[in-house]
């Protein structure tokens, strides 16, 4: 959608175009401030034609990285990505929640997590925990509030308690790089004493509160596969006769081309997988940034939602003594509806 000055204002998608953009122009009165100041300036629109679903929510994705249209981002839903943000440096260092990593701010960032809720509650079980409930964290030498209740361990008043503060954030900070699982641990430690002690509503607490820490170190399915840069076919049948092939790697389409499905495609499609997946020994995992998400969740949501065929296709594969096992796997594939993950080969 353009202005009057052929500004791109919004990129959206549609599985009928029609049914879409009327909806912009009926009921005003049920629309948001938003929509409607979208609408008074509206002037032209381009479309693009797709042969896929899945097509059109990867171009939507890249036009607006590209473009950064104003209205996607004023209409875009409350971001569903979140990370922890934990400062590196100063006498009154804090944890927080934070949607948009900034690079050199003095702060080490942890995600992305898809479930604020669950980031919020092992957060809390954590300062639950350690007393780092400080309700007067800027350090007035005055004991705060949650001192005198027992849930801060005294960082308000500076002095060897800061430093104990600082040291239980080091520790979280190596728990979360996966270097130093010391604060479970403790943690652990904690709910055994209060077990002994026949104390068993504050054990019940602290595995509770150990059980929602630990869940931080599980990434999301989603995420995972991401990271693993796995090679990956595609096929979605377009007509009884017309197939759409797309060749992915990690979170993006390195090429995609429909074929007849009439003859013997297998080596078409075969030359363009040992073209585009040549072997890269430096293709080690890599942490998912904030920037590949939304084409990692188009892309992981595809492969297992049942609209595509798809095979995972190991290095090995691109061997030359083993392209026998590839042309099988792609037979299979084609014959077949169903989704076929790779065996696993003998060294």
């Amino acid at each position: 959608m353009k202005d009057s000055q052929d500004q791109v204002l919004y990129v959206g998608k549609a599985k009928n175009l029609k049914n879409r953009v009327q909806s912009y122009f009926r009921n005003s009165n049920n629309h948001s401030p938003k929509i409607k100041k979208l609408v008074k300036h509206l002037r032209d629109f381009d479309y693009i034609l797709t042969d896929t679903e899945f097509e059109a929510f990867m171009l939507e994705c890249q036009l607006i990285k590209s473009i950064k249209p104003l209205y996607n981002r004023m209409m875009k839903s409350p971001q569903s990505f979140i990370y922890i943000s934990i400062s590196l440096t100063g006498n009154h260092r804090k944890m927080d929640i934070a949607f948009n990593p900034i690079e050199n701010d003095g702060k080490v960032y942890f995600g992305p997590f898809t479930s604020r809720r669950n980031v919020e509650r092992a957060l809390r079980g954590l300062k639950d925990c350690f007393m780092l409930n400080c309700s007067n964290p800027n350090g007035t030498n005055s004991a705060c509030l949650n001192y005198s209740l027992g849930s801060c361990l005294g960082r308000c008043l500076g002095g060897p308690a800061e430093q104990q503060y600082n040291d239980i954030l080091d520790k979280f900070i190596g728990f979360l790089k996966g270097t130093d699982m010391s604060i479970l641990e403790d943690m652990n430690q904690m709910m055994l004493n209060a077990s002994e002690a026949f104390d068993f509503e504050a054990a019940s607490a602290y595995r509770d509160h150990t059980q929602a820490v630990s869940s931080l170190l599980k990434k999301e399915k989603m995420i995972e596969f991401t990271e693993e840069n796995h090679n990956i076919l595609a096929i979605e049948r377009l007509t009884d006769s017309t197939i759409k092939l797309f060749l992915i790697k990690r979170t993006d389409i390195l090429f995609s081309h429909n074929y007849t499905a009439a003859g013997n495609i297998c080596e078409k499609i075969k030359a363009n997988i040992l073209a585009y997946f040549k072997k890269d020994e430096a293709s080690a995992a890599e942490d998912i940034s904030r920037h590949e998400i939304d084409a990692a969740h188009i892309i992981y949501r595809y492969l297992h939602t049942g609209s595509c065929s798809y095979l995972l296709i190991p290095e090995n594969w691109l061997d030359h003594e083993n392209h026998s096992i590839l042309d099988l796997a792609l037979e299979d594939l084609l014959n077949s509806p169903q989704h076929i993950q790779p065996p696993i080969l003998n060294e």
